[in-house]
């Protein structure tokens, strides 16, 4: 793989967004708005599966939308760069959420997370701008291990300011953070620019959702892979959201002991990635993603057994390893099974059915939590995704899908 310009600054978003996901979605801001927010036990766990479906939805509502009018307009880095800066603005927000704020503190939140995720449609579509189709494979894992690198590095830094009374203080160092390091994609990145034109483009923008939608069934390998992965990947949203909550319930793990742990678990993810990467290029996508399935089905079932800490610190080096290369193969198959005409557009609908099923799993997990009393057992929803996204994997014709997105040619006038 050679590393130019455009792929260096496409892998610094991954290494700029990391911070949110890792210290606002799954480390710090979760625990601190379940514990000192809300601080009423198991409800502070529904009210955070809550705030996380609802911020799926919404993107499930716009994000074809948004897809559509970037794709035709070839406009894919200007709206990674106007949800890039929404989000940094409502991270930093989140400083001023305190103790009992809790509509305060689930509304700041939702938007950042809604805006961090619609970026994220661009951001994947971009992929195939700056890497052929047999290195996509490499740049995606690659680009995952860098975010894991730029995950590790704001989880140090976040350190001297984890005390309690300066805890506040994370949540704009954090937006600084993304901010500046997302720079570089903006002034690096170059995307492939194809001939536009004036037009009404939320009006194409509906009629580019009609097409896709007829368009799609002709992917028959795409639409077996991608209910496949909405399924699994509900469980990778559940581990992402709750997995802070569940060591701090269950084992009485304080912000130090958390943070240590997720820097565990991001220097295996981003071997994990970096690794997979290459054994996706080697065994193709479909082997490499069941191979990450069953690394995640047994990853639940010893998270159900544990009885200590250092146990779930054990855990949590596995799980690092599996989210790095799911997540990374994930997104490469995604891209070899679309056709470059419809990237964007097909990240959107994937964005959609993505977010759909996202909606359900923290609900579920948040809501088992509350009527239980006790997180383990809401523990078991999340084996019973990777199980049956792994099935349906199965069904999946890799070879086949490949060439279809190869040979299709739209034959559809865009006016």
């Amino acid at each position: 793989m050679k590393l130019n310009k455009s792929i260096f600054g496409w892998m610094m978003y991954d290494f700029a967004n990391s911070s949110f996901t890792t210290i606002i979605v799954t480390v710090i801001y979760s625990v601190y708005f379940r514990d000192v927010v809300v601080n009423q036990g198991e409800l502070g766990t529904a009210l955070w599966g809550r705030a996380i479906s609802i911020s799926m939805l919404m993107v499930a509502a716009t994000a074809p939308i948004f897809g559509a009018v970037a794709d035709f307009s070839r406009a894919k880095k200007k709206f990674l760069f106007y949800n890039c800066y929404l989000t940094v603005i409502f991270t930093a927000l989140l400083f001023f959420v305190q103790a009992g704020d809790i509509f305060k503190g689930m509304f700041f939140f939702i938007i950042a997370n809604f805006a961090f995720n619609s970026g994220n449609v661009f951001y994947n579509a971009l992929l195939p701008d700056i890497a052929p189709r047999e290195e996509i494979g490499k740049v995606s894992g690659w680009g995952w291990a860098v975010g894991y690198i730029g995950g590790l590095i704001a989880l140090l830094l976040m350190l001297p300011l984890v005390h309690n009374n300066w805890i506040r203080l994370v949540f704009p160092t954090v937006a600084a953070f993304f901010g500046i390091f997302a720079i570089p994609t903006f002034i690096l990145l170059k995307e492939v620019k194809k001939p536009s034109k004036r037009t009404n483009y939320f009006r194409t923008a509906f009629k580019r959702i009609k097409n896709s939608t007829e368009n799609i069934k002709d992917f028959r390998e795409l639409i077996k892979f991608i209910i496949s992965y909405l399924i699994y990947n509900d469980g990778i949203i559940i581990v992402i959201s709750f997995g802070a909550i569940y060591g701090a319930t269950k084992f009485g793990m304080d912000t130090k002991q958390l943070i240590t742990y997720f820097v565990i678990a991001n220097v295996t993810s981003m071997i994990g990635a970096f690794i997979f990467g290459y054994i996706f290029d080697k065994i193709g996508a479909k082997k490499t993603i069941s191979i990450t399935l069953v690394i995640w089905i047994a990853v639940v079932i010893w998270v159900f057994l544990c009885k200590s800490v250092n146990e779930f610190y054990l855990i949590g080096m596995l799980a690092g390893i599996a989210i790095g290369s799911s997540q990374s193969s994930s997104r490469a198959m995604l891209v070899l099974l679309t056709p470059d005409a419809k990237m964007t557009e097909f990240f959107g609908f994937y964005s959609v059915t993505g977010r759909i099923a996202s909606i359900l799993g923290p609900l579920v997990y948040g809501e088992v939590s509350r009527i239980t009393g006790d997180q383990k057992w809401a523990i078991l929803s999340v084996g019973l995704f990777f199980i049956a996204g792994a099935i349906l994997l199965q069904t999946v014709n890799e070879e086949k899908g490949k060439l279809t997105a190869l040979n299709w040619k739209e034959d559809i006038e865009e006016t």
